[in-house]
């Protein structure tokens, strides 16, 4: 591939695939009306997804695949989208669109579920709603070598505004003042206080204090997104360092106080801060609970760690197998070699044995 073709806009390129409306479809093919509902009024929902590449194994594993379907099928139900695939089916829809691109690479992938309709007017029902999955090579979102972090200005938009359980394309704009406000202002990251003024979460990560043997992060009622790599962090704090977390209200002044603090999420990953609002955290560097969790989180991500496999997803067949792994078989619409690279194919109606 190159240089030109691997650094131009993912609308561009010929040589990757997406999934459109139930097709595999090249990546420049693929096309949205300039007057489409969502793009003017934010009326979609999306999610998150990380998968990461084992050389020793040779494998792609997909990170807790099933649980960020089931929460994109929530926020469709919160918005008023009828998605066409459950999210058993969606998981396999991801790893025939990874196959078919031949990521043998750490990578993102972006599911969005939106309303369709060219029309002027503010509503959700009534619409028709479509569905897209492209995916791309991805490192780190943010550093993870300690982030400089201010107090946002920018309030954290309530539940009966826009939902912050649902992860709603509009709503994101409240997330982008932040990070500007932030980045302007010098910093990496901003975070966000809540109506009360209470600590609500970074731009576009959850956030945790250590506190003594314990964790500390707001609770749901604080409005933030429930994160999947913020509940694979409990577990993984609970069963391999013996610290509990306690989910509580923190306020502002808490936080130049605590021991360690760290954000995750999908894109930021475990992303340790050591400064907010030119206060040091802690000793002013990434603190030793921050740093044994992001090598943990880095091995269980990759399958180094046998008794985390439940959370991730093969893409690629063994190479000792042929006819399938994990109860799933190429000829159920997964033949990486049928479509290849932009080939348009629509999908199948795919097998649902993945594991959760």
């Amino acid at each position: 591939m190159s240089k030109t073709t691997a650094d131009a806009a993912l609308s561009q390129r010929s040589d990757m695939v997406v999934f459109l409306n139930g097709e595999y479809i090249p990546a420049n093919q693929a096309r949205v009306g300039i007057a489409t509902h969502a793009l003017s009024y934010g009326t979609g929902c999306f999610e998150g997804i990380r998968a990461y590449y084992n050389s020793d194994a040779d494998q792609l594993y997909i990170f807790r695949a099933l649980e960020h379907y089931q929460r994109l099928a929530r926020s469709c139900k919160i918005m008023n989208i009828k998605l066409a695939h459950t999210p058993e089916e969606l998981v396999e829809i991801t790893i025939e669109l990874i196959r078919r691109n031949g990521f043998r690479e750490n990578c993102y992938i972006r599911p969005f579920a939106y309303k369709a309709d060219e029309i002027i007017g503010v509503k959700l029902d009534g619409l028709r709603d479509d569905f897209t999955i492209f995916t791309m090579p991805m490192g780190d979102y943010i550093a993870t070598s300690g982030l400089r972090c201010m107090v946002s200005s920018w309030r954290r938009i309530d539940d009966n505004m826009i939902p912050a359980r649902a992860k709603v394309s509009g709503a994101y704009v409240n997330s982008a003042f932040a990070k500007s406000e932030a980045l302007m202002s010098g910093f990496d990251e901003g975070i966000m206080l809540n109506h009360d003024g209470h600590v609500s979460e970074g731009s576009a990560e959850n956030i945790f204090m250590v506190l003594g043997s314990e964790l500390v992060t707001p609770p749901p009622s604080e409005n933030i997104l429930q994160g999947i790599t913020r509940d694979s962090v409990m577990e993984i704090a609970r069963r391999e360092l013996e610290m509990l977390t306690r989910e509580r209200v923190i306020d502002r002044t808490e936080l130049y106080t605590a021991d360690e603090i760290f954000f995750t999420g999908t894109g930021a990953q475990i992303a340790p801060v050591i400064e907010i609002d030119h206060r040091a955290i802690g000793t002013g560097a990434v603190g030793p609970v921050s740093r044994q969790l992001v090598s943990l989180y880095a091995d269980v991500t990759r399958g180094r760690r046998s008794e985390y496999m439940n959370w991730l997803t093969p893409v690629y067949e063994p190479a000792q197998s042929k006819s399938g792994h994990n109860g799933r078989h190429a000829q159920n619409g997964h033949n990486s070699h049928n479509g290849h690279n932009g080939a348009k194919a629509k999908a199948e109606k795919p097998t649902t044995a993945t594991k959760k």
